[in-house]
């Protein structure tokens, strides 16, 4: 099934759901809010219809979960072998903010595991992308860029701009090294800044949700590095009976 997967044509995807955020984006629009209160705005709604409507001319036989969509119930979709995760915006609270710092996610998920995963982000160009076996890339160079020869010296470390726990900070702190560089970055772009190499471990010791990390997680793999469950150097998977992650540490 991945074979027949043409990486490219869910950039596309990713780039037209891109589009139209970014009309939304640079004009006034209105905020909702989930019974969750998380926040939803026009842009997660057309992205999402874009994104679902798109794969499903191109791929009808592969299911799809959503964000913005009703789940399907586990009994269900514990069966699937492939399935899209989607989340049309990660960072709404960075696109409300308007500070640039959000995401359009496209994950394929094989049984439990991210084997392709597109993120873009649209209002600063930066498209990211990975296929199991081809590698990673951040428009069209392939990563990791840069790699930390010296952790024991210097690390950087990214955290949540909008959901900074004190459990992450305090597990920052104890971080073993002279000196810890602490960089702020909202969505998964944190993910990507790992798999890039400007950032050497993201850890998230807070709720998150699997659309939210699974595109990313696909990259993060493909160059190299793994996101895993906080404490146990076990792999995060994907599709469980309750979608929300376990905390996780991504280096």
């Amino acid at each position: 099934m991945l074979n027949t997967i043409n990486i490219d044509e869910i950039k596309k995807i990713a780039l037209e759901a891109g589009e139209a955020i970014m009309k939304i984006y640079n004009k006034d629009f209105s905020v909702e809010y989930k019974d969750d209160k998380s926040p939803l705005t026009e842009a997660d709604l057309k992205s999402n219809d874009i994104i679902c409507t798109k794969l499903q001319e191109l791929y009808p036989n592969i299911p799809i979960m959503s964000e913005e969509n009703k789940q399907v119930e586990y009994e269900l979709r514990k069966n699937w072998e492939y399935y899209w995760c989607i989340d049309p915006i990660d960072g709404t609270k960075e696109f409300i903010k308007k500070n640039d710092e959000f995401t359009v996610n496209i994950a394929l998920i094989e049984k439990s595991i991210p084997v392709l995963g597109v993120v873009y982000a649209p209002a600063i160009n930066e498209m990211y992308s990975a296929k199991k076996n081809q590698g990673a890339f951040k428009n069209g160079e392939k990563l990791p860029l840069y790699i930390n020869k010296t952790p024991e010296e210097k690390l950087s470390v990214v955290a949540s701009k909008s959901h900074l726990s004190v459990e992450t900070q305090e597990f920052i702190y104890s971080l073993e090294t002279n000196k810890i560089e602490q960089v702020s970055k909202g969505s998964s772009l944190k993910l990507c800044m790992v798999a890039e190499g400007i950032a050497d471990i993201y850890p998230r010791l807070a709720p998150t949700m699997e659309w939210d990390t699974a595109a990313a997680d696909a990259i993060v793999r493909e160059s190299g590095k793994m996101t895993y469950q906080f404490n146990n150097k076990i792999p995060v998977t994907y599709n469980k009976e309750n979608l929300l992650n376990p905390w996780f540490i991504v280096q």
